[in-house]
């Protein structure tokens, strides 16, 4: 029985890496902070980690990118996504109107990841703007502050498991911006993933170019553009180690094993360019793992 390292029950991540090992026996061990998450697997405590990394809305999650790439070396063993549905909770008799609605001024304060929030923002607008928000280290992880502090008039962003495994009421239903709201997730380990198969496979690879090299990234970018290798995804982040100095996160729609792609990573280590293989990965969209 494989163990999977992951953010509290009850929240997103939670419920994404449940519908992947959908049918499979499976070891839960949940952490509060995604720190923990991942030390979990460098630890050998767990064989994998659920790292959510990238949403619709909110895009690329860079607290976990950067610990993906300067803390942890975990190869990337699958990726899928996941509807994001958020949900405004707590307790109907805190929040209730006269008329038998919800009377949102009665809310003092909302709680989330900051992640989720940002994905809420035109409703917490809309409907709270008086209210204190207060970010926590994963939506369940708000939802059950709010169960821990009755009459306290607070209010939490997360699932309708978490409303449920908390006993709590749903305020609000689906308030992200978007109704398209869908959240990446990497499944990071040592071992290779095979209880599914997909016919989509996925590279992702940081590039670091060579300084004082005018051009070096356009001469990167065509050595994928003249092989008509598609790149889903680039990205800079700081290197962290000098002001100005970057490196490129680079998701390439084909496997490492393919012709084309292990030619185009040696023409760019030629140009003096530093290339780490962050995984070559199976991708799964929501669809498939219905």
């Amino acid at each position: 029985m494989k163990t999977i390292a992951v953010l509290p029950a009850g929240s997103v991540s939670d419920e994404a890496v449940k519908r992947l090992f959908a049918g499979e026996e499976m070891k839960w061990e949940h952490h509060r902070l995604i720190a923990d998450v991942f030390m979990s697997t460098v630890n050998s405590v767990s064989d994998y980690s659920v790292v959510p990394i990238e949403n619709t809305i909110e895009g690329s999650v860079n607290l976990h990118v950067d610990w993906l790439v300067h803390e942890v070396d975990l190869p990337i063993q699958a990726e899928w996504v996941y509807p994001s549905i958020q949900n405004l909770i707590g307790r109907r008799s805190e929040a209730a109107s006269e008329e038998g609605g919800i009377d949102f001024s009665k809310i003092k304060k909302v709680m989330s990841h900051p992640v989720a929030i940002a994905q809420c923002l035109q409703f917490l607008r809309s409907r709270l703007p008086h209210a204190e928000i207060e970010t926590v280290g994963s939506t369940s992880e708000g939802v059950k502050i709010v169960k821990d502090n009755p009459d306290a008039g607070w209010a939490a962003i997360g699932t309708m498991t978490a409303a449920s495994n908390n006993g709590l009421d749903v305020l609000s239903q689906g308030i992200t911006d978007h109704d398209n709201n869908y959240t990446r997730f990497l499944l990071v380990g040592s071992e290779p993933f095979t209880v599914r198969k997909s016919d989509k496979q996925k590279t992702s690879i940081l590039i670091t170019l060579p300084e004082d090299y005018p051009g070096a990234l356009h001469q990167v970018l065509a050595a994928f553009a003249w092989r008509k290798i598609n790149l889903s995804k680039i990205e800079s982040r700081p290197t962290k180690k000098k002001l100005g100095n970057y490196y490129f996160y680079i998701d390439i729609e084909m496997a490492l094993d393919t012709v084309l792609l292990p030619s185009a990573l040696e023409e760019i280590e030629a140009l003096g360019c530093q290339v780490r293989i962050l995984g070559s990965y199976p991708s799964f969209t929501y669809e498939q793992l219905l």
